[in-house]
This record gives C-alpha cells, sequence and structure tokens, in this order.
C-alpha cells in the first residue's frame, strides 16, 4: 500500500465494518517511535531553512522529513525549524 520509504509501510492495515456491512479499509495509528538513532551528525537550524531542504541535504531525499521528525521527538514538522539556533540530531539511518 505505501512505498518503502514512507514512514507508514510497516503499519498494519486493518478493515472497519459498517452497518450496512461495507468493508472500510484503513492504516493502523502510528505512534511516535523512542528516538534513539544513530547520529550521523547535527544540524544547527538557521533563519529561513526548510525542513526538506535539510533532509535533502544530509539523506538526499526532502521526502523523508520524517526520519528527522522521529529522530528529535517532533510530533509536527514544522516544530524542527521554528526556533533559530535549534541544534537537530540528523540519524543514519
Amino acid at each position: 500500500m505505501f512505498n518503502t520509504t514512507s514512514r507508514y509501510y510497516d503499519i498494519e492495515t486493518a478493515k472497519f465494518l459498517t452497518s450496512d456491512e461495507r468493508e472500510i479499509a484503513y492504516v493502523r495509528r502510528r505512534f511516535l517511535p523512542i528516538a534513539n538513532p544513530t547520529v550521523l551528525t547535527t544540524h544547527t537550524v538557521a533563519e529561513g531553512e526548510r525542513l526538506d531542504n535539510i533532509t535533502a541535504r544530509y539523506l538526499g531525499d526532502p521526502e523523508q522529513f520524517w526520519r528527522l521528525c522521529d529522530a528529535n521527538n517532533a510530533m509536527h514538522p514544522q516544530e524542527l525549524t521554528a526556533k533559530i539556533a535549534r541544534q537537530l540530531i540528523i540519524p543514519l539511518s
């Protein structure tokens, strides 16, 4: 259902049966993992930086921003670049 690089790739799919017996497929809830990444490096956030650009620079793919969210215990991606000079953990994988 999801690409292998998606944060939802390993999440189980479930089905809900409605009162009129229609089946609705959905992806189960994803919880933030306990952050304990192998650190590749750290990055100091500068004014005007975007998370997709930071992710592209270090991980080679701007759509992998969720890996930085997980490594830095961030529920919302914008949290990571909201504060200038914040130190971000850049995970190895």
